[in-house]
């Protein structure tokens, strides 16, 4: 069975850069290591179904943006035959910082709204998170503001070498499953 991979973002060119979208530059960065279709529509998403070394995977962005993520998340786990606890979700995360990738099962949303409207929707905190560190806003800053803001040319590279990273931990929840994954994932600095 495909290994089903949700990237949480907002459509629209305008967010495109945010940091709020890094989970679907996580997406396009698992996209150019495999062989995958062509983009389509599936209920509130676009998905797109390949292959990384053999590894079957499905790539889906909702269309729904951010903070009504769960409306598409209960489609696709029902239309791919999937629990939501074997689903991994790639995200934006304010409470690490800038460019630190982290791996875990459950917890809570941190404030993320497109991650409490997937724990809302599937009623369970119980689904794999790729979570990928946008740092905190400064003091005088809003979070909302702060996270559909893009990176400053200092941060890119930072964010860039993240987006890969988050793609590996992926792709070795995938391989050798979450524990081992978690264990390499998050003993890495950053």
């Amino acid at each position: 069975m495909a290994q089903l991979v949700i990237g949480l973002g907002n459509p629209g060119g305008e967010y495109a850069h945010t940091r709020h979208n890094v989970g679907w530059r996580g997406l396009d960065e698992l996209e150019r290591r495999g062989r995958f279709s062509r983009w389509r529509r599936e209920g509130q998403a676009r998905v797109k179904e390949g292959s990384i070394e053999g590894y079957d995977l499905v790539l889906a962005r909702p269309q729904t943006y951010m903070n009504l993520s769960g409306r598409a998340g209960v489609q696709l786990v029902r239309r791919h035959g999937v629990t939501p606890g074997d689903v991994v979700v790639v995200h934006d995360e304010i409470d690490l910082p800038l460019g630190q990738v982290r791996l875990k099962r459950g917890g809570g949303h941190a404030g993320n709204r497109g991650v409490q409207s997937l724990i809302e929707s599937w009623q369970t905190k119980d689904f794999i998170r790729v979570r990928i560190g946008v740092g905190r806003p400064p003091p005088w800053s809003d979070a909302t503001d702060h996270v559909l803001d893009g990176f400053t040319p200092e941060e890119r590279p930072l964010i860039d070498e993240a987006v890969v990273r988050a793609a590996d931990a992926v792709m070795l929840v995938v391989t050798v499953g979450l524990a081992d994954a978690m264990n390499d994932v998050n003993r890495r600095a950053p």
